[in-house]
């Protein structure tokens, strides 16, 4: 598309097919956290239907562009208008409300998104320029001629069209406080009835307070330490005096820790179609040495192609076999430590592709992609659900999202040129190499990172019935829960 708008020579198209690919992802650093904070405050649907109609006009915008910059100028109005990353997130965290549902749920986001990475590339490689590649069905003087970018927008803005629609009438707000139940004039309106004392086998066993119970306990003895903040006079605090401070410690960290994570994998998926692609020079001068490595693989467009949909459909495996099993073995904390420390390996195993024959250069590729498939696409949800875990409060878990997002789209902005830039030199010292051991030295950092994240395990408790005739063995009184009460004149804030 950028050779066919004529902008700059030939040999810097891909400079600015970067600068055009990179300004969704620029536009949408600036606003996520925005997005995140207007979800908060008018609800999450409405934002997310939003962000939805601002990429179909951005999709309408290029598909009409008969020049770089107005094209360019589409693309940025979409990211503009796009926070849907940042609430799509906040709206799965809220829909959750068991913590081993959690796995399956921040699961199925990546999911859909590797279902796109292949529908996408298909549509816009089978339909852009038609009246060239389907000269039988469209004419060479008509619409799609003169605007040959044209009918995959159109397509795609279709889709987002019916996504709006079903989006409008059958989507749930997920917000806690805009549920229809969450009014004080519904609450007055609701009634609450104590269950029947019912005894057998369900009241003799312990159990998990986390799941669903039937039946009652003889005894239940819970203490929790809390926090009470109120003005001098013993009266409550105002909403707007006592909100939760948004960017916590653990908060920040986490963010750190999905931008390096993301910064390193987009460096993945930009250098993987350029190495499979570049000349594959021989090096039998120096066979042995791990340094010399000038080229790539040498494969056509057409083996890169197959390689990158078999890619996709590792990814789905990944994603909806092994990505549940492992986070219900180990947890979700385990199992984030786990791929994020051995996550260099990835990167630091691709170069050597070069060193390997003819017979088994396939095989090779599969391996290094199914290596990197399992760490990335395990990483991603656990550090979602991190991330809802450290938010402070579930009315500002938008905004949290938000700067995630935007913390994602920076480093997505940055890391193609930066990865790009260092293949090019690793290509002038006759190491291709070098791109992706800088990738993997990102990611040891991002190993690293972790003991810098606070660790806070859930709250479980096992409750087991009493016996009868113990009851009156047990002291009348228990301690109290703890209330801790801060005294604050409203002067004072």
């Amino acid at each position: 598309m950028v050779k066919d708008f004529h902008v700059g020579d030939r040999s810097s198209a891909s400079f600015w097919a970067g600068i055009f690919i990179s300004s969704f992802a620029l536009a949408e650093a600036l606003t996520g956290m925005a997005w995140g904070g207007v979800s908060d405050r008018i609800g999450r649907k409405p934002v997310l239907l939003i962000g939805c109609a601002g990429t179909l006009i951005s999709l309408l915008i290029v598909g009409f562009s008969t020049n770089f910059w107005l094209a360019l100028a589409g693309r940025t109005l979409g990211g503009l208008l796009n926070g849907n990353i940042g609430v799509i997130q906040t709206m799965v965290g809220e829909l959750v409300k068991k913590p081993e549902h959690e796995p399956r749920a921040f699961s199925v986001m990546p999911f859909v998104w590797s279902i796109g990475t292949i529908i996408g590339p298909a549509i816009g490689g089978t339909f852009a320029r038609p009246a060239i590649s389907m000269p039988s069905v469209f004419s060479p003087t008509g619409v799609f001629a003169h605007f040959p970018y044209l009918l995959p927008n159109l397509i795609c803005a279709a889709i987002l069209l019916i996504s709006i629609s079903f989006g409008y009438f059958f989507l749930v707000e997920t917000h806690p406080d805009m549920q229809p139940w969450s009014t004080q004039a519904e609450l007055d309106h609701t009634t609450a009835e104590t269950p029947l004392m019912t005894a057998g086998a369900t009241a003799d066993y312990g159990v998990d307070l986390r799941a669903d119970t039937y039946g009652t306990f003889n005894t239940v003895d819970i203490s929790e330490t809390k926090e009470w903040t109120v003005n001098a006079d013993g009266s409550s605090r105002s909403a707007s005096i006592s909100m939760p401070k948004v960017f916590t410690r653990k908060v920040a960290m986490i963010v750190v820790a999905l931008g390096i994570f993301t910064y390193h994998s987009m460096t993945y998926d930009h250098l993987l179609p350029i190495f499979l692609q570049d000349n594959r020079i021989s090096t039998s001068n120096n066979p042995q040495s791990p340094f010399n490595i000038p080229g790539g693989l040498g494969l056509t467009i057409q083996s890169v192609g197959i390689i990158m949909s078999i890619n996709g459909v590792i990814a789905l495996f990944t994603q909806a076999i092994l990505f549940p099993l492992f986070a219900s073995w180990l947890g979700v904390w385990k199992t984030f430590v786990m791929v994020t420390v051995l996550h260099p390996v990835a990167y630091f195993i691709v170069p050597y592709l070069a060193f390997l024959p003819e017979s088994s250069l396939y095989p090779g590729i599969y391996v290094c992609l199914a290596i990197r498939n399992f760490f990335c696409i395990l990483a991603y949800p656990v550090l979602l659900i991190l991330l809802k875990e450290a938010a402070p409060s579930p009315s500002v878990l938008g905004k949290v999202n938000g700067l995630a997002a935007s913390a994602g789209a920076a480093c997505r902005t940055i890391s193609p040129p930066i990865a790009g830039y260092l293949y090019g030199v690793g290509t002038q010292i006759g190491f291709t190499g070098l791109a992706w051991w800088c990738s993997g030295a990102v990611a040891i950092v991002g190993a690293f990172q972790i003991l810098l994240i606070q660790r806070t395990k859930n709250k479980t408790a096992t409750v087991r019935p009493m016996a009868r005739f113990m009851r009156n063995a047990m002291p009348a009184e228990r301690d109290e829960d703890v209330v801790h009460i801060t005294l604050r004149d409203v002067d004072e804030v």
